[in-house]
């Protein structure tokens, strides 16, 4: 007896699965290491595009920047406030019959020398960030100044050859770092004695601060970044907790 319904095609795996997945993978950033302080390129450095080849998100830099403000507060602001005020809680006068104003004792806010209404007192106003986010807001800043030609990177231990204001701020000049262009940051892994004491009296072309003084709005604060080579994969390994998950 024939079959009452045509057999059926076998079934056919979806067309999606045939093709094979491609996975897109970020290529890694390559950046120029220079000597310093003559600035002649020596080779090129290979960086994670998660490191510095993020997009620029104004939100973390800004939950950042006011996430370090919050911290340098100091909130030691203080008043008294009627019941400190040294002194007799006698009240001045009677409450009636004198023709004048009502007024309790002499720590009474209306008197000159009394305590403060709502006056400020010592308070905590540090906020929280979580770890995570301030460590992205960290590598998106150097990723911004990356994909703007900013983040220049040297090779390490290097000093100037003088301690002297004028020469660092020749060199400034010459390299195009100075007031005019927009100031600079060094940042180094060491304390260089010579190029931390001219720059002490140059910072109106800019200033040099070890690795663990520099926060999220240091590195976007001045003109452009000359940072040493240690001192750069040392802090994108301090700030690199949420690619750890």
């Amino acid at each position: 007896m024939p079959a009452r319904y045509p057999a059926l095609a076998p079934e056919q795996p979806p067309i999606g699965s045939l093709v094979e997945r491609q996975t897109w993978k970020a290529s890694p950033i390559l950046t120029t290491l220079y000597s310093f302080p003559a600035m002649e390129p020596i080779r090129f450095e290979h960086y994670p595009a998660n490191h510095l080849g993020l997009p620029l998100r104004k939100d973390i830099l800004q939950r950042a920047v006011i996430y370090e403000a919050d911290k340098t507060r100091q909130g030691t602001a203080s008043t008294k406030w009627r019941d400190e005020i040294h002194g007799s809680g006698r009240k001045l006068r009677p409450q009636k019959g004198s023709g004048r104003a009502r007024l309790g004792d002499r720590g009474s806010p209306m008197l000159r020398g009394g305590g403060v209404a709502f006056g400020p007192k010592p308070r905590d106003f540090s906020t929280k960030l979580p770890r995570k986010i301030y460590d992205l807001a960290w590598r998106t800043a150097l990723s911004y100044r990356y994909s703007k030609g900013q983040l220049i990177l040297i090779e390490n231990g290097q000093d100037i050859e003088y301690l002297e204001t004028p020469y660092v701020k020749q060199m400034f000049e010459r390299h195009g770092w100075g007031k005019p262009d927009g100031r600079s940051l060094i940042i180094t892994n060491g304390r260089p004695p010579n190029l931390f004491g001219a720059l002490r009296e140059a910072g109106e072309d800019g200033r040099a601060l070890h690795r663990s003084d520099v926060d999220v709005k240091d590195l976007l604060e001045l003109g452009r970044i000359i940072i040493e080579k240690r001192a750069l994969d040392k802090i994108l390994k301090e700030h690199q907790s949420d690619l750890l998950g």
